[in-house]
């Protein structure tokens, strides 16, 4: 059943609140008449929104298509209130739409927007929320949300072109480790009885193969639990602080996909302060939040070194430069943002620049990918077949 929240007066003329389980406003009345109180007003409480693993997500092409509506009905002069819940009743995503009525409970009761969206942090990030406070706070909420919509569009492209870039040598890897399975499982064994039978002896590079069939065939199990335990130990060091940032920078060190996540970085990183910064949050917040939304560790710790900068009157710059993650570009320009007073504009470009850095580098990193992930699938495949080819090269000499 539903849940209903009333507001009720005492005979004495005291206000009660409360929350009832009961079919229908109908039963509401009722049971206040049975306690000999006097309804007030009586409305259905939000449902509880919970984000379970295999329920619907609320996905950043929906946030964005949110925002814009949201921008436009205020900049037409709708009312708050009235804007949301046209957006809670057209949305496609029931989650986000529960999101919404949500929402539009906690303003009705007199919460400001930026307080309902920050208890759905799934939803509207801290940023999100951050720039709606600004909006808020400055009158100019329908730009701030315009700004909101394209800076997400823009950070979830960037986003799909790193992911992308991950999925072809992914799909080269399965094909692979499928491959070399099934000749090691069902095509090894055959062979192996065949030069059983002959009783030959065998190359040493045909032993090798037979020996990785058989241990594969016995002991398959023991490789998967090798498998998820080398996967998991990553996992949960990955989760401890000291481990983050040794694998962040590993990576960051790795050849040609460290360009690529070294790129993403700074795109991301200018594009976020540059948007909060404009929006009117503080220099100390925007570099908080920014710090949060990094993606990377050594990035997050360059960028919360800065903001102590800043908490000590320096610049921002300094910190940055010491880190290594940011190339002497873009401390330069940063650095002449901070001179100038034009230190959002000047991130903007840096942004700009640097989307289009990172789809180069993405195109440089499936170049060479494509190539050397054939080449060495070929060489794997290949040499077991020789491997196994080569007894019945010395039985055909053997024959002559």
């Amino acid at each position: 059943m539903p849940m209903f929240e009333y507001t009720a007066r005492s005979q004495t003329g005291q206000i009660q609140k409360g929350q009832l389980d009961v079919a229908g406003k109908d039963d509401v009345s009722a049971y206040l008449r049975k306690n000999r109180l006097i309804l007030v007003s009586v409305r259905e409480a939000p449902k509880q929104i919970k984000f379970s693993m295999g329920g619907p997500r609320v996905k950043t092409r929906d946030v964005v298509i949110f925002t814009r509506q949201f921008a436009t009905m205020i900049n037409a002069g709708l009312p708050l209130v009235q804007s949301l819940n046209i957006l809670a009743a057209q949305t496609e995503n029931k989650t986000l739409a529960d999101v919404t009525r949500a929402v539009v409970y906690d303003v009705e009761s007199g919460n400001t927007l930026a307080d309902a969206f920050s208890k759905h942090p799934k939803a509207f990030s801290q940023l999100y929320v951050n720039m709606v406070a600004a909006g808020e706070a400055g009158g100019i909420l329908d730009t701030i949300l315009l700004r909101l919509a394209t800076f997400l569009e823009k950070n979830d492209a960037l986003v799909r072109k790193v992911k992308g870039a991950m999925i072809y040598p992914g799909v080269i890897i399965s094909v692979a480790a499928g491959a070399i399975a099934i000749l090691l499982i069902f095509v090894i064994p055959t062979f192996q009885s065949m030069f059983a039978s002959a009783n030959l002896e065998l190359p040493l590079p045909t032993r090798v193969v037979i020996g990785m069939s058989s241990f594969l065939i016995g002991y398959w199990w023991a490789i998967l639990l090798g498998v998820g335990a080398g996967l998991f130990g990553i996992r949960s060091y990955y989760a401890t602080a000291p481990g983050r940032l040794q694998i962040d920078a590993l990576l960051l060190k790795a050849p040609i996909l460290g360009d690529v996540i070294r790129k993403s970085a700074v795109s991301r990183f200018t594009r976020t302060l540059g948007t909060l910064v404009s929006s009117g949050v503080s220099i100390l917040e925007g570099l908080e939040i920014t710090a949060k939304t990094a993606g990377n560790q050594v990035v997050h710790n360059a960028v919360m070194e800065s903001r102590q900068s800043i908490a000590g009157g320096e610049t921002i710059a300094a910190p940055l430069e010491k880190s290594k993650v940011f190339p002497p570009m873009v401390i330069s320009m940063i650095a002449v943002g901070e001179q100038t007073g034009g230190l959002d504009e000047m991130l903007s470009k840096i942004a700009d620049f640097y989307d289009e850095e990172v789809d180069v580098a993405v195109s440089a990193l499936l170049s060479l990918l494509e190539p050397a992930m054939i080449v060495g699938l070929g060489v794997v495949v290949g040499g077991m077949v020789i491997a196994m080819y080569l007894p019945i090269f010395d039985m055909m000499n053997a024959v002559q």
